[in-house]
């Protein structure tokens, strides 16, 4: 199992949580992370962030990063979108 952990933070406290599950062990790691992003944004009703440079190298070195206002279009009323990988099995 694939599972990615979506928090919304607002001035150091989580606002909302939701741990995305992924089960489809045919799909790619990196397909399985777009899809648990996919995932959160839609129980959060988010549209979905952009990743820069930055969120790739931290994704890539500590299987997490922070998605900011950089990384929306659209205005936020938290200060971030924490997205962590909590579990992978192959």
């Amino acid at each position: 199992m694939f599972r990615v952990w979506g928090k919304l933070i607002q001035k150091n406290k989580t606002i909302k949580d939701y741990t995305a599950c992924i089960e489809d062990y045919s799909m790619t790691r990196t397909n399985k992370v777009y899809k648990a992003l996919d995932e959160i944004c839609y129980e959060f009703d988010l549209a979905k962030p952009i990743w820069l440079q930055s969120n790739k190298e931290d994704f890539i070195k500590m299987a997490r990063t922070r998605f900011t206002q950089d990384n929306f279009i659209e205005h936020i009323e938290f200060d971030y979108l924490d997205f962590q990988v909590i579990e992978e099995e192959y």
